[in-house]
C-alpha cells in the first residue's frame, strides 16, 4: 500500500472511527492482499509509511471473498470483476485475508 493511501486510511480512521471503516482490497495475489491488509490492521510492516507502528485493526476484505461478492449487484460484479476472478487464485486470497482478519482485526 503506497504512502498516500496509508495517509488517507489513517485520516479516515481518525475522522470516522476505526470501527466504522471497512477496507476493500483488490490485489491480484494473496501475498499482496495480505500485505495491504496487515498494513491497515497491524501497521506498516515495511516501516516506511504513516501507518508504521499504528495498529488500526480495521476490518479488511478482498473484493473476491464470498462475503463481499454477496454484497454486489450480480450484473455489476459480472461486468467489473468476474473476468479477473477467473485468473486469480481466489482460495489463496481468501486464506490470506482470513488469516489477517483472525490475527489483527478488532472490528468484525
Amino acid at each position: 500500500m503506497d504512502l498516500e493511501n496509508q495517509k488517507r486510511v489513517k485520516e479516515f480512521a481518525d475522522q470516522y472511527g476505526p470501527e466504522n471503516i471497512v477496507v476493500l482490497l483488490g490485489a491480484a495475489e494473496g501475498e499482496a492482499s495480505g500485505l495491504a491488509a496487515e498494513t491497515v490492521t497491524a501497521g506498516d510492516p515495511t516501516f516506511a509509511g504513516p501507518l508504521t507502528g499504528v495498529q488500526l485493526g480495521l476490518t479488511t476484505y478482498h473484493v473476491c471473498e464470498p462475503e463481499m461478492k454477496a454484497e454486489f449487484d450480480e450484473a455489476v460484479y459480472e461486468e467489473q470483476i468476474s473476468m479477473m476472478e477467473m485468473v486469480l487464485d481466489v482460495d489463496d486470497i481468501v486464506d490470506e485475508m482470513k488469516s489477517i482478519r483472525d490475527e489483527y482485526c478488532k472490528y468484525l
